[in-house]
This record gives C-alpha cells, structure tokens and sequence, in this order.
C-alpha cells in the first residue's frame, strides 16, 4: 500500500483530546481513487463511539469550553487558520490522494479552509444581540446563545471547505462539535482535527468519529444528546437525517443537491463567460452540488457558444490527482456507474464534445467530461443532478422561457445570469428560485462571506458569512420590568 506520510493515525478517532481506537478495533479500507488501489485503512467507527464523542462535547460545552469568551474562541480559530496554512501542502496532498481532485484544486481548498477559520475568528466576537423598544417600565433585549453540541455531517466532495464553513461557525459560536466524516474521505477531517489540539481547543470541544453513514451517521443523526445537526449530502440520506433529529425535535440545516443553470443572453460578454461555463460544470470531476450543470443559451448565440465550449471540452485532460491535469477521478466505482449509467441515458442526445484520459491507470474511477448538445428541458439529463462532469446546452427565446426552464427541476441551490443588461439582471435575479444569483459571474471566488443554500430539494438554512453564525445559535429573550 502506498505510503501516506501522515502525522496521525487514521484507523483511530479523537474523543476528548485522545487518538482512540473504535470500540471494536473495526476499520474499513481506504481507496486510491485514482488507482482503485487500497492505501491505507480508516477507524469504523459506531454508536457507542458516538455516545463516548456526545458525551466529552457535552462535557466540554458545561465545563471549559462553554465558559471560554468569545474573543478567546476567536484567536483560537486564527492559531488553527495559522497551523493550516503551515500544512497547505500537505492537507493538499492529502485530499487530492483521497478525493482523488487535482492537486491544485485540493491546495485551494485548503487556502479556503484557512480563510473559513480566518473569517469566523474574527466574527467570534461579533455577534450581538439587540435592545427592543417596549412598554414603559420595561427593558428588553435578545441574547445570541450556542446549541451547545452539535453534529457535523460532512460528504466526501470538499471536505475541508465544508469542515470550514461548518464546525468553523459552530466553534465561533461556542458549540461543541461532534464531526462524523464521509467514509469516503475523512483524512482532511482528522487532520483537521489534530491541528485544532495544537491550536489549543481544549478537550472534547471538537470530536471526530470517521465510519459508515447507516452506522456512525445515523447514531449521530439521531442521537437524544445532539442540539443541533448540519448536514450536507444527498437528498435521500438528507430526508433520512431530518426524520432522525426530529425524534428529538433538533433543528437541521440541509445543505442537498443542485441542477444549476447558468443563462446566457445574446448580448452577454462570451469570452468573459466561457471560462466559467466550463469550469463550473467539471471542476472536482463534476462532484459539486453547486455545479453548474445546465447551460441555457439564447438562441441567436447558441451555436457560438456552443462551439466555444466544445473547444474547450477538447481540450480538457482527464488523470490522476497527482498529475495535477483538469479533470481527476471520480470518487469511487460505484460514483463512476451512476454517471456512466446517467451517460447511457444520453444515447439519444448530440454529443457536443468529450475531454481526453492522459495515462489514466485502468483501475482508477475514470470518466470522460461529455459536453451535451440539442436538449429538450424535460429530458433526465436537464433535470435529474448527475454528479459527475456532465453538462447540457439548451437554448431558449426570450426571459420567460429561461424562467420556466430554469426553475424547472426540483432543487434551487445557484444560479448565474450573463447580460450586459441592468434591467434583466434584476428581473432575472428575482425571478429564478435559487439561494444565489451571480451575475456575470459564477461562484464569486468562493464566498466564504456570503451566505450559501437552498431551496426545494436543495435544502434549507444558510451556511457561510454570518448568517451560519446565526443558524448556530439560539435566541434568547429578556423582558426586565424595573418600573
């Protein structure tokens, strides 16, 4: 097996501060997604050692860390933003050998997670209550309180980043946090982790248990000493999530699936746009819920752009992650038959254009970028979100037909509007059902500012900026009466 050169041990999880075996020294196999290969193997960990992780962040909450200030949190948070950055090679590494994504993707998540810990480090401190005017005799205010524990359900895509815009906020706002990793890819969130101990958070502030989602998952999920859960994923394990907290009647929020559109007019700037109309639909191999999947085209400009972006689906390069080349593997072989079975689906579509393999090992979960053309808006492959570097083009007449043709999947989670004109831009902007619009833009370089969910099958609550901050707290009301 291939040696990983990490500083911890990944077949252990850390409960209260200690690297410890799972109750039952269980351990599932760790994929070279790559390769297909076996490099190593992670902790498989179950309920009880969900229960022994609830417990030292309970203990944590009542105890040292519920009392620490909130500006003391914050410097913790910079110290951990500190120690990333000192590592961002090497959590690079580490994620593009597990998420099997091009290395310079894995270093930019990393440089992300820095910032995530950097913004609510500082914001730490700054989230306050308010005074409210009331009758005579009255004063009246609201306090910003923690959950106190919550559970951390985090998907294999982008681990770091969605670690950062997570347990990030919930830490800023003196949560104690219980992480349960995606099977698939949990080393980030362990080493995460380990820098969390040097960055001095004390015991059982920050917990994580790596392990199956039908075991370590669901004992979290629905787990009586559990405040609050954020979870991002599927919508089918999203569904099963809720229905488990709501046993003990704990607020979720849900960060699911997309099918993004990105609406391009006649009178937008192609050669500003198509960086991102391509981008945003392959990067991460396609295994992005805000990937922009859908490419709706206004007919007058629908066979240029069309063209353009074929050109560059050529010329898209498709290998392992350490050869750092576009388009990586896909996460598993069980990932790459979904898309090749949504691929199969297209047989009665134009292909437009494909991306190439370079020296791609057999076994390695490989599938071409496959750019589709001539696209009716209810086929599956406009509809239903694929997750894995497939796009459509669909070309539209007038706003109205963009709307109906945007808004018509079942998720709301991005969207982006290209126009050089302002009027559209707002209407467009307040006529598509979505958590986000860019304008002449996609994904603004990230966001870790602003506030990012969704709608309909794309879930609810915010995460990001401080509106994640609010989600992690609870509101609290005084009314003194003094006379």
């Amino acid at each position: 097996m291939t040696d990983l050169n990490l500083w911890f041990d990944p077949s252990k999880c850390l409960i209260n501060g200690e690297w410890v075996a799972p109750v039952g020294g269980r351990v599932l196999p760790l994929m070279d997604p790559s390769t297909g290969e076996q490099i190593g193997e992670i902790a498989r960990g179950g309920a009880d050692d969900v229960d022994a992780a609830v417990a030292a962040a309970r203990a944590a909450y009542e105890g040292e860390w519920g009392r620490t200030p909130a500006a003391i949190r914050g410097r913790m948070l910079l110290k951990l933003r500190d120690l990333v950055l000192e590592r961002v090679e090497d959590l690079a590494r580490i994620e593009a050998m597990d998420v099997g994504k091009p290395l310079k993707q894995a270093r930019a998540d990393a440089i992300a997670l820095a910032r995530y810990c950097e913004f609510y480090g500082g914001a730490a401190d700054k989230l306050h209550g308010e005074t409210i005017p009331y009758l005579d005799g009255y004063t009246v205010y609201t306090l910003r309180e923690p959950h106190g524990v919550t559970g951390h359900i985090v998907p294999w895509n982008y681990p770091m980043q969605i670690i950062g815009r997570s347990v990030g906020a919930a830490l800023a706002t003196g949560n104690a946090c219980v992480l349960k990793p995606a099977e698939d890819a949990c080393l980030t969130a362990l080493a995460f982790a380990d820098l969390a101990k040097a960055a001095g958070f004390p015991d059982g502030a920050l917990n994580v248990v790596p392990g199956l989602g039908s075991e370590a998952g669901a004992a979290l999920s629905g787990h009586p000493g559990i405040d609050h859960i954020s979870f991002t994923g599927s919508v089918a394990t999203g569904i099963q999530v809720q229905l488990a907290a709501a046993h003990n009647v704990v607020p979720v929020t849900l960060e699911l699936g997309g099918k993004s559109p990105q609406v391009v007019f006649g009178d937008a700037d192609i050669a500003a746009a198509l960086p991102f109309l391509v981008n945003a639909g392959v990067q991460n191999a396609g295994q992005t819920c805000s990937a922009s999947s859908r490419i709706l085209v206004h007919r007058s400009i629908h066979d240029e752009v069309l063209a353009k972006m074929a050109e560059r689906y050529g010329a898209l390069r498709v290998g392992p992650a350490m050869a750092d080349l576009d388009v990586g593997p896909l996460i598993s072989a069980k990932q790459r038959g979904i898309v090749s079975g949504f691929l199969d689906l297209g047989h009665d579509l134009e292909t437009a254009a494909q991306g190439l393999l370079q020296d791609a090992p057999a076994g390695g979960n490989y599938v071409q970028p496959t750019l589709f053309a001539g696209v009716r808006p209810d086929h599956v492959l406009a509809r239903d979100e694929i997750f894995g570097p497939v796009q459509v083009v669909i070309p539209f007449d007038d706003e109205d037909e963009a709307i109906a043709i945007a808004n018509g999947t079942d998720y709301g989670l991005v969207a982006s509007v290209w126009t050089r004109d302002g009027a559209r831009q707002m209407r467009m902007a307040k006529r598509i059902r979505t958590g986000q619009v860019f304008i002449n833009n996609y994904g603004a370089g990230g966001g870790v500012e602003l506030p990012f969910g969704g709608r309909g099958k794309s879930g609810h609550g915010r995460e990001k900026g401080f509106e994640a901050m609010y989600g992690f707290t609870t509101l609290k009301t005084v009314a003194a009466f003094h006379g």
